[in-house]
């Protein structure tokens, strides 16, 4: 895993990435999210410079879960309601910029839309064929989070957290 470095020049913290460290070690590891953020606000709360903690999340994983299964009057019903929000909201931008008719402009902006999407959504799902015939959610998750911590400021934070119960110091234990 490559960690996000910053490359001063000209000084100390010019150009420095945000996001980075200049020379991080690991501090502790975790198995959820709220165990490190726990030991990061432990050491905020004895005046720690936790702008020099960072959290990562390592062990990747991609989720997928699967919400219902696809036919095509779901598809169609979808790309309909889809392409009337998309032509209303088209509709309602029209209507700034003219005098004309708002109820005209509104309900052929809307129908256009319905038409546009109902169309889209079901060539989508034929061009398929069959092959994905369900809706899904997807997220990606972190299996361990590792607090990281500036070089400089290292041992002071692993004497803080040695004092939190549960706070695994080592990020070797």
């Amino acid at each position: 895993m490559s960690i996000p470095t910053g490359t001063p020049m000209g000084g100390p913290g010019a150009g420095r990435s945000p996001l980075g460290l200049e020379f991080p070690q690991s501090l502790a590891v975790y198995d959820d999210y709220a165990a490190a953020q726990k030991a990061v606000d432990f050491l905020a709360d004895r005046k720690f410079p936790v702008e020099q903690c960072m959290i990562v999340g390592t062990d990747l994983k991609r989720i997928e879960r699967i919400t219902g299964r696809l036919t095509t009057g779901k598809v169609a019903l979808g790309g309909l309601l889809s392409g009337a929000w998309l032509g209303l909201f088209i509709g309602l931008l029209f209507s700034i910029f003219t005098d004309e008719g708002l109820l005209a402009i509104l309900l052929s902006t809307v129908l256009f839309g319905a038409l546009f999407g109902l169309v889209w959504a079901l060539a989508g799902y034929a061009a398929t064929r069959g092959r994905r015939d369900f809706s899904s959610v997807t997220q990606v998750v972190a299996t361990r989070y590792e607090v990281l911590v500036e070089h400089k400021v290292a041992a002071q934070a692993r004497e803080l957290l040695a004092e939190l119960p549960g706070g695994r110091p080592d990020p070797f234990a």
